[in-house]
């Protein structure tokens, strides 16, 4: 799987629901490898979408499209400056992975202080994460390729169940020892109404 990540500041939430809405009308039925994406505004203005792609090639053939360069060259107005891209070769899935029956989807950026580590504890804490959240469906990570960058997509089935597990879980030491292996403090990007393709 391939992913983009794409993040940015709004400054037009109308124009760029306006876009996704056209792109999935009339770019999306052409488009080869697209497996599907996942989007929002925060409260603050801040907006990350990841689109999905069987492959790198899939995601290129698309870039390369006249018909997404002139949707994009309009969409790009709806940002208060040209957002941050990360297209991601890697990608790690977690328990069901992503789900259009998510009513709650948080998305969190950072940094792993070792890639190979924060992947290894994530790949090895699935059964755990299950019984521990049950209110989580799945998710995935993408990881920038830039040597711990991360982008990772959590999908719920309600903010108020997500709520109240995730105080649940504070002294939890399997959460601790997740939190461990960022560098610096992530942000966090509550979408309490995800667009979801």
């Amino acid at each position: 799987m391939f992913v983009q990540v794409i993040t940015g500041k709004v400054k037009d939430a109308g124009l760029l629901q306006r876009q996704m809405d056209r792109w999935q009308a009339e770019i999306k039925p052409s488009v080869k490898g697209y497996l599907g994406s996942t989007g929002g505004i925060a409260t603050d203005g801040r907006s990350v979408w990841v689109a999905r792609f069987e492959s790198t090639e899939a995601a290129r053939s698309n870039s390369a499209n006249a018909q997404q360069d002139a949707w994009w060259n309009e969409t790009a107005k709806a940002y208060e400056v040209e957002p941050t891209f990360h297209d991601c070769t890697e990608v790690d899935t977690m328990l069901d992975g992503g789900s259009n029956d998510a009513g709650f989807v948080q998305v969190i950026e950072g940094r792993a202080k070792d890639e190979a580590v924060a992947r290894e504890f994530m790949r090895t804490a699935q059964d755990d994460l299950r019984a521990a959240r049950p209110d989580l469906i799945g998710g995935l990570v993408a990881w920038h390729g830039d040597g711990g960058g991360f982008t990772q997509v959590a999908y719920f089935r309600s903010e108020k169940e997500a709520r109240t597990n995730e105080a649940a879980t504070e002294d939890n030491p399997r959460r601790a020892e997740f939190q461990s292996l960022f560098a610096g403090e992530p942000a966090f990007y509550d979408f309490t109404d995800p667009q979801l393709d």
